[in-house]
């Protein structure tokens, strides 16, 4: 176990490496002179050359990308002399529309991105277990024909076109919920519930459809094995063989798929934080793609990047906890 611990770790170290550079290289060789951006337009030429200097973009690209990873790992020094600015580990760099560390305005936002990504999770498994579970056994019938058509219709509907529609209804027209402001929890936790009902919403119905086709192949494929039938045989109440027998093992890809899904959120709901206007990752990474904010584009791949990696680690040394069967398997 702890070899196989090792490898992965190593395995995610030597991913993250080859994403920072590959972003870093995109970012050095495709996009813009920083400096130009940074200074503006009418900024002297001798102006531009300082501040390449100083950001170390007179560097050959291997050694900006050395100073970058040192950057992350032992902080960074800006310029030289007196006028030396010092970035902390992790240092992601400066904001070139701000002047504001980038790693500060990451982790302002997180917070924001992750109530977003954990209140749809727990409402997209929730339905998307459930339904599947439901149409799995109800196999042909009515209700399995009826969540097959609500599944069908969440996948089509575009993330954007939901949220707008939803808030068009729900909060212009029916008053029913309010336009999703930055109310601190401690503050009032009503409003600050109200406030992420839509956005959760969004989120999970385009993930519940998904996983609810998912759970209903599993668990149908479960119900043929021999251990269910075994369990039937022994006289077991159906709920019982449903939800002991057949639905656990169908559980497995579902935690894979979803490890890698709430990863992703983590690193920003790009476009349901856009459209409701919530001061997310995702909004940040929108709004620095508009003004090219490199710095902060590139932080946000690799916190992106990183979320994923360690999803994937995360849900392997679960499979075991989840699937009798991977237990059996790795002890033989």
């Amino acid at each position: 176990m702890t070899r196989y611990l090792v490898n992965r770790v190593l395995g995610m170290l030597l991913v993250l490496f080859l994403v920072a550079l590959f972003t870093y290289m995109v970012f050095f060789l495709l996009s813009p002179d920083p400096a130009v951006q940074i200074c503006g337009k009418t900024c002297t030429p001798e102006r531009i050359d300082q501040i390449r200097a100083n950001l170390g973009l007179d560097d050959p690209f291997p050694v900006q990308f050395l100073h970058f990873l040192e950057g992350l790992f032992l902080g960074r020094d800006y310029g030289t002399g007196a006028s030396a600015v010092h970035c902390s580990a992790p240092c992601l760099g400066y904001s070139f529309q701000s002047a504001q560390v980038v790693t500060d305005m990451i982790v302002q936002r997180l917070p924001v991105t992750a109530v977003v990504a954990i209140g749809a999770a727990v409402l997209w498994l929730l339905a998307g277990v459930i339904g599947g579970l439901l149409s799995a056994v109800r196999e042909g019938r009515f209700t399995d024909r009826f969540i097959t058509a609500l599944t069908l219709g969440g996948m089509s509907v575009p993330n954007y076109v939901l949220a707008l529609a939803l808030q068009y209804v729900f909060v212009v027209q029916l008053q029913w919920l309010p336009f999703p402001q930055a109310v601190p929890f401690a503050d009032d936790p009503g409003q600050w519930f109200l406030n992420f009902i839509l956005p959760w919403t969004v989120l999970a119905i385009g993930y519940a459809s998904s996983y609810t086709r998912l759970t209903r192949a599993n668990v149908i494929d479960t119900l043929s094995e021999n251990f269910v039938r075994t369990a039937r045989a022994k006289g077991l109440r159906p709920h019982l063989v449903w939800r002991r027998h057949a639905l656990r093992p169908a559980l497995t890809p579902i935690v894979t798929i979803a490890g890698m899904d709430f990863a992703g959120l983590l690193g920003g709901a790009l476009i349901t934080e856009t459209v409701f206007g919530i001061n997310g990752v995702g909004k940040l990474a929108a709004d620095s793609i508009t003004k090219n904010d490199q710095p902060v584009i590139m932080a946000v791949t690799l916190l992106a990047a990183f979320f994923v990696v360690v999803g994937n680690m995360v849900v392997d040394l679960l499979y075991s906890a989840i699937d009798p069967r991977v237990r059996a398997g790795a002890t033989t």
